[in-house]
């Protein structure tokens, strides 16, 4: 008679099995201990080896505090990043990295406040922040791969002293948790070139050309003011995008 599979395991198997088919993606979240024991109607000891069993086979990597997440597995190390998701843009570049069992390193190029505003134009719409602005230019790396070259502008008049705060925190949470925003939309635009080697806009240091997308982004809170604008370069070569839509039934 064959011996019946343990539990642990075959919660364990259904959860990979989900990630091998894309239904959870690199740095989402695996359901938690106590989503495990009411789904499946299991003990926490049952639950807990069922996370425990995904991070030791390489699926999962668990951050105190906050659960377990699915790694990225890809040997080129390519991310995937989801357009008109709020869940993906509240999670911020360090914590989806860190998610997907990368480290995150951060160098600042420039934190200025820019007295008269900034605008910015995105899929044939001006979005402005009015009144004192910050700027924030940083290199955002994996591990000691340069992924993103990224330009945020934040409205000092909605995020008063926000300049004081450390760029390694996600911003959006910090509009919702600190400043009580009510964020109503994300404005997001994605075009592609190629970057030359000696360009003075390059910051990745490749000797080759490379390909890159341009993110330009604005953030909009209740009553249409513009809390952040955006223009960052993804390597082309380590990125892919996709896209959430919602179709009106």
């Amino acid at each position: 008679m064959k011996k019946q599979q343990p539990k642990f395991l075959a919660i364990s198997e259904d959860i990979i099995a989900k990630i091998a088919s894309g239904e959870l993606q690199p740095g989402d979240k695996v359901p938690s201990e106590n989503e495990i024991i009411h789904s499946y109607r299991v003990s926490n000891t049952t639950a807990r080896k069922s996370l425990l069993e995904i991070e030791l086979k390489g699926w999962g990597r668990r951050i105190k505090g906050k659960g377990t997440f699915v790694v990225n597995r890809t040997r080129d190390h390519q991310l995937l990043r989801v357009l008109g998701s709020i869940g993906s843009t509240r999670r911020g570049f360090n914590e989806s990295l860190e998610a997907e069992g990368f480290t995150p390193r951060n160098i600042i190029l420039e934190k200025t406040v820019l007295q008269d505003g900034i605008s910015s134009e995105i899929n044939g719409q001006h979005f402005i922040i009015q009144g004192s602005v910050l700027k924030i230019h940083q290199l955002r790396y994996a591990d000691d791969v340069l992924m993103k070259d990224e330009v945020k502008y934040i409205s000092l008049e909605l995020c008063p002293k926000i300049h004081m705060t450390s760029t390694e925190k996600s911003y959006f949470k910090l509009y919702e948790d600190e400043y009580y925003l009510k964020i109503t939309d994300v404005k997001q635009t994605l075009s592609a070139d190629i970057l030359q080697p000696g360009a003075p806009d390059n910051n990745f240091d490749t000797r080759e050309p490379i390909p890159i997308f341009i993110l330009d982004s604005s953030i909009v809170t209740k009553g249409g003011k513009v809390v952040e604008i955006e223009r960052s370069y993804y390597r082309g070569d380590k990125y892919k995008f996709a896209i959430i839509a919602h179709p009106e039934l």
